[in-house]
C-alpha cells in the first residue's frame, strides 16, 4: 500500500523542520513548502493524502489556498488540517467554515499534532476510495481493477501505479515521482523496473491506456 502523503506549508523555517521530522519518524511521506507558488507547483502534479496548512504565509494567505483546493470536488478526499497563531473565534469559524477539517493553534504540542494527523489517517482509509471513469474503476480499498467491464488481476505495485496515474488523471507524472509515491524512495531509479510494470499492465488492459511522455514519464488520459 503506498504510504500516506502529507503537504505542510509552513514559512516559520524552524516549525517545518519539527513537523518534518515528527511526522517523518511516523512513517509518513512529508513534503515542505514555505510558499503558495511552491505547494500548488507540486500538489498540480501530485496529490496528498493530507494537508498541513499555516494561514500566514509570504505570498498569500492559507484561507486563498484552501478556496482554491475545495473549489474542485475531485480534491473533496484530501483531509486539511489549519495550523495557525491567529486564535479568534472567528478565525476558526472561517476556516472550518471553507472546508478544512480541523484547526490547530500555535505553539501545538506534538503530541496533539500526531494525535490530530493520526485520526485523519484512520478516517482517510475507512473512506471509499474509489475512482469511477466508466470504462475503467479502481477500488483502492478491495484492491480491485474493472476495465471494460471485467476485473483484472493486477500485482499491488501494478495497482498502485494505475491507480497514481488514474488519480492524476491527464497529468504527467515523471519516473522519480511514481517511484517516490509507490515504493517509497527512488529505488535507484532503475528505469527497467518501472517500465516491466508498465508493460504489465498494458498487457492486462490496453496498450493505450498507459501513454508514454518520452524523456519524461507517464499518463493516463480518462
Amino acid at each position: 500500500m503506498m504510504p500516506f502523503v502529507i503537504y505542510s506549508i509552513e514559512d516559520d523555517k524552524d516549525i517545518a523542520q519539527i513537523i518534518n521530522k515528527t511526522l517523518l519518524k511516523q512513517g509518513y511521506d512529508v513534503f515542505s513548502f514555505s510558499n503558495g507558488k511552491d505547494f500548488f507547483k507540486r500538489f498540480d502534479k501530485v496529490k496528498p493524502d493530507l494537508i498541513l496548512l499555516d494561514l500566514m504565509l509570504p505570498d498569500c494567505s492559507g484561507l486563498d489556498i484552501l478556496k482554491e483546493i475545495r473549489k474542485n470536488e475531485d480534491n473533496d478526499n484530501i483531509e486539511i488540517i489549519i495550523v495557525s497563531a491567529k486564535h479568534m473565534l472567528v478565525d476558526k469559524v472561517e476556516g472550518l467554515d471553507l472546508g478544512a477539517d480541523d484547526y490547530i493553534e500555535k505553539p501545538f504540542d506534538l503530541l496533539e499534532l500526531m494525535s490530530r494527523v493520526n485520526a485523519k489517517l484512520r478516517r482517510h482509509k475507512k473512506k471509499k476510495e474509489i475512482l469511477d471513469y466508466g470504462y475503467l474503476l479502481l477500488d483502492q480499498n478491495n484492491r480491485k481493477c474493472i476495465y471494460e467491464g471485467k476485473q483484472v488481476e493486477l500485482t499491488n505495485k501494478e495497482f498502485d501505479i494505475l491507480y497514481m496515474l488514474a488519480k492524476n488523471n491527464n497529468t504527467v507524472l515523471t519516473r522519480e515521482e511514481i517511484f517516490r509515491e509507490v515504493w517509497g524512495s527512488n529505488y535507484g531509479l532503475e528505469t527497467r523496473t518501472l517500465d516491466m510494470h508498465i508493460k504489465s499492465i498494458r498487457k492486462k488492459t490496453s496498450d493505450d491506456l498507459i501513454k508514454t511522455v518520452y524523456g519524461v514519464g507517464y499518463k493516463v488520459e480518462l
